[in-house]
């Protein structure tokens, strides 16, 4: 990842997100002299499911996935995330543990702001509050739309959805096509619901169809509108 340096929030991708836009300057000096910030590597977890939730993470940069673990292990992951995103914040409002837990996709950097910090900011700037049970209304509803989709609708279809998930999540605007993402099969996978045989098995049908091509663990999505109309 080359040398690490402390992000500074007035820089930070999330300066410009649903709450650290919500901030004033003072409480982003303060949010930066009370936060921590660490380099990830990629594989390492952020943190764990069932551990207490202490704090908020935000992340400065880099690709991350949210996962939950089923009673006989499986991995299933629920969400994705990027620069500027938060995690643990469900977590760290209802004072429980961790729901879930984050793992480095790639190399990142992920600041953690203190409950104590955060709760200071969150209750003195009434923007700031709104916005976070804006985006935990937000977060309850796509976890219905992904209950639905996993008990609905075919693999094939769940397959092209997770694609698009991570083509509209990961994707920069600036970045010239065709779009190139490396994803193991087993995340790919557990982020569909199914089996690795079987989304290796689809994501061929994919390639054959001239909808993506593959390298080793890369995927570059070539049609993102024919994986649209599969997964509708």
């Amino acid at each position: 990842m080359g040398k690490f340096i402390t992000p500074v929030c007035q820089n930070c991708p999330s300066r410009k997100g649903p709450l650290m836009g919500c901030c004033q300057l003072e409480e982003l000096d303060f949010i930066t002299s009370a936060k921590v910030s660490q380099s990830y590597q990629k594989g390492e977890r952020i943190f764990f499911e069932g551990n207490p939730a202490l704090g908020l993470h935000c992340v400065n940069q880099g690709k991350i996935k949210i996962s939950k673990a089923s009673s006989d292990g499986k991995e299933q992951i629920i969400r994705l995330a990027k620069g500027g995103d938060m995690l643990g914040f469900r977590s760290v409002l209802t004072e429980t543990q961790y729901s879930s837990s984050a793992v480095a996709l790639e190399d990142c950097i992920v600041c953690f702001i203190p409950r104590a910090d955060f709760f200071r900011v969150w209750q003195s700037n009434l923007q700031f509050s709104v916005s976070l049970m804006q985006m935990m209304a937000k977060a309850l509803g796509e976890a219905e739309v992904q209950m639905l989709h996993l008990a609905y609708k075919p693999v094939r279809e769940r397959l092209a959805e997770a694609l698009l998930m991570l083509y509209h999540t990961f994707r920069k605007e600036d970045e010239p096509q065709p779009f190139v993402i490396g994803i193991s099969r087993e995340d790919l996978a557990s982020l569909v619901g199914t089996a690795k045989e079987t989304a290796t098995r689809l994501l061929s049908e994919f390639k054959e169809e001239g909808i993506i091509a593959t390298r080793g663990s890369q995927v570059t999505i070539l049609k993102a509108d024919r994986l649209s109309r599969i997964a509708a």
